[in-house]
């Protein structure tokens, strides 16, 4: 296990300017090159303090910001139009990716990493999804999925439906 300092927030393992304790690989391969943390070297444990007081002025400022985005994006109704089969079943699903396509059209740029998807989206409707927008900030937003050249087929579907079950059930009558 190595000891590292963050460089800024990782989700699920702390914030900036956190000491934390990883796995050697973790840090080695991945952490340390990406630039998200240092090794906590006696120099290097002397600048947490410093990491922590710019860490805090520019949480409370990012935090502030956040509110205002959550509040906008809480009324946003994301709409995505994707193939369907007959039984309003997906061919395949609505994904991250198409979700922050969707939010960046509308002004929105989101990084797909915050988006959490709670179940897979494989069908027509409504379903719920959270925008991680600060560490102590989820954001629900409502996507709108429907059927790809049938977003108004389902009222015309019933319609004829029903009248071709009108003339079968006349037919019916007359032959008993």
């Amino acid at each position: 296990m190595t000891e590292v300092i963050l460089k800024q927030e990782i989700r699920r393992l702390g914030g900036k300017g956190d000491l934390v304790l990883v796995a050697d690989g973790y840090a080695r391969n991945y952490l340390i090159p990406k630039q998200l943390a240092m090794p906590a070297t006696a120099g290097n444990k002397q600048q947490i303090e410093q990491m922590r007081a710019a860490a805090d002025r520019e949480a409370a400022a990012v935090k502030g910001d956040a509110e205002k985005l959550a509040k906008l994006l809480a009324e946003v109704v994301i709409t995505i139009t994707a193939k369907a089969g007959e039984a309003d079943q997906l061919f395949g699903s609505v994904t991250s990716r198409d979700i922050a396509a969707e939010l960046e059209k509308l002004g929105f740029k989101i990084d797909r990493q915050k988006i959490v998807i709670h179940s897979p989206i494989r069908q027509v409707g409504e379903h719920k999804v959270s925008i991680h927008v600060h560490r102590d900030i989820d954001v629900p937003v409502t996507i709108r999925v429907l059927g790809e050249g049938r977003e108004e087929q389902p009222q015309g579907e019933a319609a004829g439906a029903e009248q071709a079950a009108e003339p079968a059930a006349e037919e019916s009558g007359e032959e008993s």
